[in-house]
This record gives structure tokens, C-alpha cells and sequence, in this order.
């Protein structure tokens, strides 16, 4: 059962690289279909899936239930994503001197910024902007500017926060530890802006 568990997320990490790999050769990173469930499923493959199985093994290799290693999975699952999530939301609210802080355009606050502009409009005004000199080096300082101003950064640390809450709502199914105290800072800190 074990071997199952880590060899599925195996798969599943490979997938998900493949996929993030053949969307990034694509121009300038745009993808026409993703949308904040499309990131989810893919930060669940690339990310996630190992984790969260990990987790549900650990908790099989203890002998534990099948509801005890649900709850390990799915502390495993939504720290995932919280964490995936707060690495996103750096470029956005961290105080930085550097201007040029890098960010992808499938990160979550800008899919989530897209998703509240409108989709359509959003990439017609990133193809345009990137066909003038300099090659999309000022646009992205832009566009930073527009995602902060937005709804998206709120709307992805909302989200940070409720994927956390949703892996110490598992957490709360095992009995009180220092394990389980460690596990839950692990959670406070990528969910602390």
C-alpha cells in the first residue's frame, strides 16, 4: 500500500512537471485555459500530491484507520497549497527594494486578478504590451502594479488562509503532541502576512 501511495505521487509529480514545463515554452507563459482550478489541479500534481500522500503513508506504516490517514492526506494536501500559495504571493507583498522581482503570469494572484479583470481582456493587453521594445520588462513591472491594485493578492492570501485552516481542521483530528503543535506553526507561518 505504501509502495502505491508514493509511486501514484510520483506520477503525479511528473505530470504535473510536464505540464508546467510545456505550458512554460509557450509564448511569454500565457495559457488560455488556466483558471485558479486549473492551478489547483496543477499545484496538486506538481506539488501537493507527494506530500499528501507521504503523509497518508506515514500514517498507514503506523497502522493507523483509513479516516486517521484521510486526515494526514489532507493536512499534507491543503499545507501544500497554502505553502504553493504564499510562495506565489511574495513578488506581491513582500517589501523589497529590488523593483524587478520576478513573478509568473500562472501565478495565483495574477490568474485570480485575471479571473476578476476578465480573461480576454487581460491577455489581449499582455500580447500587445509585449510586442513593443523592451521585450516585456517594464510591462511586468505594470502589471505587478495592477495585480496589487486589484482583487487578486486579497483573494489568493484569503485563499492561502483558507487552504490553512483547512490542514489544522485535520490536524484537530489527532491527539494533542508536540508533533502536532510543530506541524501547526509549520501552518501559521505560510499563512502569516
Amino acid at each position: 500500500q505504501v509502495v502505491e501511495l508514493i509511486s501514484s505521487a510520483i506520477g503525479d509529480l511528473v505530470q504535473g512537471i510536464y505540464y508546467e514545463n510545456s505550458k512554460s515554452s509557450e509564448e511569454n507563459c500565457l495559457t488560455d485555459d488556466i483558471g485558479i482550478s486549473t492551478w489547483k489541479e496543477q499545484v496538486f500534481l506538481s506539488h501537493s500530491a507527494l506530500l499528501a500522500k507521504s503523509c497518508q503513508a506515514a500514517m498507514e506504516l503506523a497502522k493507523h484507520n483509513a479516516e486517521i490517514q484521510d486526515m494526514a492526506f489532507q493536512y499534507g494536501k491543503h499545507m501544500s497549497l497554502s505553502h504553493k500559495l504564499h510562495l506565489d504571493l511574495q513578488p506581491f507583498v513582500k517589501e523589497s527594494s529590488s523593483d524587478a522581482m520576478a513573478f509568473s503570469l500562472n501565478s495565483a494572484p495574477a490568474v485570480l486578478h485575471q479571473e476578476f479583470l476578465g480573461r480576454e481582456a487581460w491577455i489581449k493587453q499582455i500580447r500587445e504590451n509585449c510586442r513593443n521594445p523592451p521585450p516585456c520588462a517594464s510591462l511586468f513591472r505594470q502589471l505587478r502594479e495592477e495585480i496589487k491594485a486589484g482583487r487578486g493578492v486579497t483573494s489568493a492570501i484569503d485563499l492561502c488562509r483558507c487552504h490553512g485552516n483547512r490542514a489544522l481542521a485535520a490536524l484537530e483530528r489527532f491527539p494533542p503532541s508536540e508533533a502536532r503543535a510543530a506541524l501547526a506553526n509549520i501552518v501559521d507561518a505560510v499563512t502569516r502576512f
